[in-house]
């Protein structure tokens, strides 16, 4: 092998590392594009050649906001307890449901004995915005800042995963590509040395996951994740061996192999996104290290945020990293808390879950306002469903819960061109279906791209001879009654 290298030039070595055993990173990249289906049957040559980035796109209209951080509770919590307060079910305690055609998620657990809501609820702000101050007393502080939206539904959906899938992707099916996903595919990123998506799970991932997967899209508009504990991001840092001038010569020359294989199979679209994540990691060593570091926040803005406290760290943590990832030019975090199923002893457990969010979060509005980001970042809290007016009991000696009901919900939304102390839309005196200015997960998604910049009907990405979108034709419209 020495006398074949010897007697041949730097191209023809080149030429050896890229048909050998050592120019493996280009023949598992093939093995992986196929293993994937990206390597797909021979199609007439485009015109010109297609190229996936990072780099700022073009919006269809002026946009509104730049990013958004999305404050994902799964698990349902309850509007009933929460945001909509029904008078209605104290009227009707313990008597049966009169209505019909409640869709139960456990009809083994389920009853039609109507439970009212224990919680103080007040009128809040300027506005006079009714919420349960009991369990969110820093939410009360901020409702002039925010739409409650409380006719959100999910149409034939009933369990967790779909749920959240159709929050996430538009359909309650697994495989298609994740909101974040399609916001970065469609307007790129504001910064090349940082993810322009990024996913935050606290404490652990969510049931179903990943729901930041690009899937039919390229793979650099998937969501990078970040994890509640060291390494926050996965092989960000190269071993000791690698780091310096090793690493700078691997990249080059696996960008080279790479380029060398782009230019044998021109049709093998995702490659670009390939090369350039790889590029992304490498600047991301230096940008991210730094984006991640807590330390370089103030004293004051710890407390603001609850950092100083073990019941709300988690979540401030959280907050001031999405606060931190946008500032730096990230286009869109999810903070995603799987942690809101309450099948049982369903007020103590929100009381609990609540005092881990609620000041982070109000927090993150304030802090975005007084820093002059509000105007340009939507932020959105809330789950994939609600819960149902009646009692699901577990059995002798447990304390009752309520069953999902994706029929009717509610989320809030603050900045971004959304309307601030406003609400939207209404569930019926039980607080079962939205019956009001329904918002279903597809309105949601088309208003979200529209304040964007994005025309939802336009959105689409060619897959294997199809056309993919995040909103499918005729499904949704934009809700302009929550927009400025």
């Amino acid at each position: 092998m020495s006398q074949f290298l010897n007697q041949n030039s730097a191209s023809s070595r080149r030429h050896f590392l890229a048909q050998s055993a050592f120019g493996v990173s280009s023949l598992a990249l093939a093995s992986l594009l196929n293993d994937e289906h990206l390597l797909a049957a021979p199609e007439k040559p485009a015109l010109e050649e297609k190229t996936y980035d990072l780099l700022p796109k073009k919006t269809n209209h002026p946009a509104r906001a730049k990013s958004m951080i999305s404050i994902f509770c799964g698990g349902g919590p309850s509007h009933l307890d929460l945001f909509d307060r029904k008078p209605t079910l104290d009227k009707y305690a313990g008597k049966r449901f009169p209505g019909d055609g409640i869709k139960y998620d456990n009809a083994g657990q389920a009853t039609s004995i109507i439970m009212p809501s224990p919680n103080t609820f007040e009128k809040c702000g300027e506005s006079g915005m009714e919420i349960n101050t009991a369990m969110l007393p820093h939410l009360g502080e901020i409702v002039d800042d925010i739409t409650l939206i409380r006719s959100m539904q999910l149409p034939n959906i009933r369990n967790h995963v779909a749920g959240m899938r159709a929050m996430t992707t538009g359909r309650g099916r697994e495989g298609w590509p994740s909101l974040g996903s399609w916001i970065t595919y469609g307007l790129g990123a504001e910064t090349q040395n940082l993810p322009a998506f990024v996913a935050i799970t606290i404490p652990r991932n969510p049931v179903g996951s990943p729901y930041w997967d690009s899937r039919h899209l390229p793979s650099i508009y998937q969501g990078t994740v970040v994890s509640k504990s060291e390494p926050r991001i996965a092989n960000l840092n190269p071993i000791r061996e690698l780091r310096g001038k090793p690493q700078s010569n691997q990249l080059d020359l696996l960008k080279e192999l790479n380029q060398i294989h782009q230019q044998r199979h021109p049709g093998e679209d995702d490659l670009s996104a390939r090369i350039a994540s790889y590029e992304l990691a490498a600047r991301m060593q230096t940008a991210a290290t730094e984006a991640l570091d807590l330390t370089k926040e103030t004293e004051a803005t710890h407390q603001m945020y609850g950092a100083d406290d073990p019941v709300t760290k988690e979540f401030a943590d959280a907050c001031m990293l999405a606060r931190r990832f946008v500032e730096r030019g990230v286009r869109f975090v999810q903070i995603w808390n799987y942690a809101w199923d309450m099948h049982e002893n369903i007020f103590a457990a929100l009381e609990s879950r609540c005092k881990t969010c609620d000041k982070p979060c109000a927090a993150l509005v304030t802090d975005l306002k007084n820093r002059g980001l509000l105007d340009s970042t939507m932020v959105q809290w809330g789950g994939e469903m609600g819960r149902l007016p009646v009692i699901q009991d577990r059995g002798k000696g447990k304390k009752p819960g309520r069953d999902h009901n994706t029929e009717g919900f509610s989320i809030w939304m603050a900045g971004g061109g959304i309307k601030e102390g406003h609400i939207h839309g209404a569930t019926d005196d039980f607080g079962h279906r939205a019956v009001q200015d329904v918002v279903t997960q597809h309105d949601f998604h088309a208003t979200l791209l529209h304040q964007f910049g994005l025309n939802h009907e336009a959105l689409n990405f060619e897959h294997n001879a199809r056309s993919v979108a995040l909103v499918e034709p005729g499904e949704g419209k934009v809700a302009t009654g929550i927009l400025k």
